[in-house]
């Protein structure tokens, strides 16, 4: 395939993974953030499988989804696979309903560093929101923890939370995204603002309300797919497209 043809096809798919909502209203097109990718990137250029782990509590496991299948991890994995077609991406999920920054901080040895994932996606905070853990205290388990996974080997995305009533009511100040954002500024660690998306969401498209369940905490259906679908293209606009796709053309 030459590489004009190349490069072409691999935008397509990226495009058609971006609006693969089965049985849902379109996503509200913000744009893509930028992640810090490194070890993905590097990985991806050397046509080597890179493992995903998504780490996090109920709005990781999928908990308000219609049926497994329709948690963010599950939908990223499938849009990844259309979007980088000639890459092995696995996306493995190790999210568990209810837990607090203190019981995620326990399995990290075995959750996240015995499968050594290329990526972490950490998505931590709306517990801690809920039952008062002191900020100071979240923040540096936080930190101690991502420390950890970076000397792995890994990036760290840091996912705050969702911007639904229960959380809004339990932190109206955001005390658990700060430490989240000033973390973010480390090598191989970047920050994917839940709550930053969703107000784009509502700003573009007034349906998207309907992002979050009638418990006022947990995602839709919709909801998990336009998160997975944002955080599938913030992934592939971070891999260093250019070094990438020539490796994928060299591998036609």
């Amino acid at each position: 395939m030459p590489r004009a043809k190349g490069i072409a096809f691999a935008v397509l798919a990226f495009l058609l993974a971006g609006s693969a909502v089965a049985d849902d209203a379109p996503c509200p097109l913000t744009a893509p953030r930028v992640l810090k990718l490194p070890v993905a990137s590097k990985l991806l250029a050397d046509g080597k499988p890179v493992v995903i782990v998504a780490f996090g509590s109920s709005s990781t496991a999928g908990a308000g989804a219609t049926v497994p299948e329709r948690a963010y991890p599950t939908q990223l994995e499938r849009m990844l696979r259309i979007s980088l077609p000639k890459a092995t991406v696995t996306v493995v999920n190790r999210g568990i309903g209810g837990q607090a920054i203190d019981e995620m901080m326990g399995r990290i040895e075995r959750d996240i560093l015995s499968v050594r994932p290329a990526l972490v996606v950490w998505q931590a905070g709306a517990n801690d929101a809920i039952e008062k853990t002191d900020p100071t205290r979240f923040a540096a388990l936080l930190e101690s923890g991502v420390r950890r996974i970076v000397s792995s080997g890994s990036d760290v995305v840091l996912m705050d939370n969702q911007m639904a009533p229960r959380i809004v009511r339990a932190d109206p100040e955001f005390r658990y995204e700060r430490p989240m954002i000033r973390v973010a500024h480390a090598p191989h660690v970047s920050l994917f603002s839940r709550m930053g998306l969703m107000r784009e969401w509502q700003a573009i498209d007034p349906t998207s309300y309907d992002m979050i369940g009638p418990d006022d905490l947990h995602h839709t259906d919709r909801g998990y797919a336009c998160l997975a679908e944002a955080l599938n293209r913030a992934i592939v606009r971070s891999i260093e497209p250019p070094l990438v796709l020539r490796a994928f053309n060299d591998r036609k």
